[in-house]
């Protein structure tokens, strides 16, 4: 015996995704958090086992390189686990506005809820609502006119707030639409009177009211949002994930989480890109390739779009149904209108050595996004395109030729294809939006996401996804755009790896790299591509120690946040 593993892992598939080839190994041989072996069973057994070594038998279940989060946030995350469940099926049980309304009161007499300043609930979708709408200020006052109301669109880029959140938050007949943004109105009205406030709100005008309801919440539970937010990502066999466009005071809370709070996987944070770049200091939010208490941060986000489902996404193209209000060739608007100051933030950050991701939804913003890319060169790590939901083929071209790489929201085929396909885009736009095979075909590394809270941080919805692009009605939107699993499963692991610069420690099981793993019920590569669907998570390992299910404490140092409180999918009480 050469030397004593920590753990052994044996008697199952696994799937190693080597970058010279994805042949797979019999078993895996753990020593200090770092993979030294992987080879024959017998062999690591033989050479590899000693008196102190955790021998594993899988039973079967797959091993697969723990999972990494292409885009999401982890804030987000753990918010979605301590305010009111407002999703639809398959992730909660909302599907009109009178229970809509039901969950808002019922969070409201919990006991998070009755210590907030604000009501607060995040998810429902006017696309899956018996009533086909947002609710408005009237409905939401029959919630409270005593407290503020403020119900999240599923997008998080539009919101509805009631009276008396209108009246927190200034808004009234008076106030013009901030740039960037939308109060809709009862009626339209000639300045100086711009119509009521119905209460529902987009982009730049709702961002406002999100800000005022989250500094409502108890101080005890803002203390904890990232460690849920953690817990709940190993959860679902994340052991890298990100917290993407937050503000620089994030970032530090952030830091002191993790210094406090071990989480129990590895956070890659990146700050809003105007308040980075508007910084007088050469380097505000210390960026580095290392972590420190698991968290290290690698660049800003710029976000210059808003949401297709919500239909604010930036287009060359009309919609196929405008919102109400709009007019008929209604394309959507930009999130920051003048293209200089988007060139600007881009050129200041790969001047600095940061990396740059940008949310552009619509085609018109990544259009705005490719000018900036091109005049401001190469950076230091791949710029990342998020979402890129409606990027034209020769726009993926642009991407190959300038070194973007794509990371697809790959679950709006399931959660809203049909919406596009009826309402947003029509059949023929709506085929190829996730376009991933585009990707491939032309040697792209695409990776994809969950973007949480939009979606829960689920990866093996994410994989299915992909591969079978089928819509909440069961029809296959754009088969042309399907990938196999093992392309799949490379989006979420070692691409991943390669869009964070990581690939040398992380995304395969190969020797020296980290020992980032998960334990799934079934192999995805080898289960009939409708049958992803169904696999289950059944343990997530972090640098060699289990993070999930999280260890009972034993006294021992673990990674596992014990003080973290179970996830609970958006408290309703």
């Amino acid at each position: 015996m050469a030397e004593q593993a920590d753990l052994i892992l044996h008697g199952g598939d696994i799937v190693r995704l080597a970058e010279h080839g994805d042949e797979r190994g019999e078993a895996v041989a753990v020593k200090d958090g770092t993979i030294a072996f992987v080879g024959p069973e017998r062999e690591v057994l033989e050479d590899w086992r000693g008196p102190r070594t955790v021998v594993r038998d899988l039973g079967g279940s797959a091993l697969l390189p723990g999972f990494i989060d292409a885009h999401g946030h982890l804030g987000g995350i753990g918010l979605q686990a301590v305010i009111a469940n407002l999703l639809a099926d398959p992730d909660g049980d909302v599907t009109d506005l009178a229970s809509l309304k039901d969950k808002l009161r019922s969070w409201a007499a919990c006991p998070v809820g009755a210590d907030s300043d604000w009501i607060i609930g995040f998810g429902y979708d006017d696309a899956m609502l018996a009533e086909g709408r947002h609710p408005t200020r009237d409905d939401l006052d029959e919630v409270s006119t005593d407290r503020p109301v403020l119900a999240i669109h599923q997008s998080f880029h539009l919101g509805a707030v009631n009276s008396l959140g209108l009246k927190r938050l200034r808004y009234s007949a008076a106030t013009p639409d901030p740039e960037g943004g939308v109060i809709r109105r009862r009626e339209l009205a000639v300045p100086p009177s711009y119509g009521e406030p119905d209460g529902v709100l987009e982009e730049k005008a709702f961002t406002p009211a999100s800000d005022l309801a989250f500094v409502g919440l108890p101080q005890r539970v803002l203390l904890m949002l990232f460690a849920t937010g953690a817990a709940t990502a190993a959860s679902f066999g994340f052991t890298t994930v990100q917290e993407g466009g937050t503000t620089l005071a994030n970032l530090k809370a952030l830091r002191d989480t993790a210094a406090a709070v071990p989480l129990p996987v590895d956070v890659v944070a990146y700050v809003k890109a105007d308040e980075a770049t508007s910084s007088p200091l050469d380097d505000p939010i210390g960026v580095s390739d290392e972590y420190v208490d698991g968290v290290r941060a690698a660049g800003v986000k710029l976000v210059l779009d808003g949401s297709p489902q919500g239909r604010t996404a930036w287009l060359t193209e009309p919609y196929l149904t405008p919102p109400p209000g709009q007019p008929e060739d209604y394309c959507g608007y930009p999130a920051v209108p003048d293209d200089a100051v988007v060139a600007k933030q881009i050129g200041t950050a790969v001047e600095r050595g940061w990396q740059v991701l940008a949310h552009v939804n619509g085609d018109a913003a990544i259009d705005q996004f490719l000018k900036g890319v091109e005049a401001a060169g190469p950076g230091r790590r791949p710029t990342v395109a998020i979402h890129a939901q409606t990027a034209r083929e020769e726009q993926v071209d642009a991407f190959a030729r300038l070194g973007v790489l794509p990371s697809f929201f790959s679950m709006h085929t399931y959660y809203w294809g049909d919406w596009y396909r009826e309402t947003v885009l029509g059949e023929q736009r709506a085929e190829s939006i996730s376009p991933a095979r585009w990707a491939i075909d032309r040697g792209l590394r695409y990776t994809s996401h969950h973007d949480a809270p939009v979606a829960l941080p689920n990866a093996i919805a994410v994989l299915s996804s992909q591969v079978t692009r089928r819509t909440r009605s069961g029809h296959v939107l754009g088969p042309d755009q399907r990938v196999s699993a093992l392309e799949a499963v490379r989006a979420i692991t070692i691409n991943a790896a390669h869009q964070y610069g990581e690939q040398d420690r992380k995304g395969s099981i190969e020797v020296g790299k980290v020992a980032d793993l998960v334990i799934l019920s079934a192999n995805p590569l080898t289960v009939d591509p409708e049958e992803i669907r169904d696999i289950k998570v059944i343990e997530t390992i972090k640098a060699g120690t289990t993070v999930h299910p999280p260890a009972a404490p034993t006294g021992r140092a673990s990674r596992t946040p014990q003080t973290a409180p179970t996830p609970q999918w958006g408290c309703s009480c």
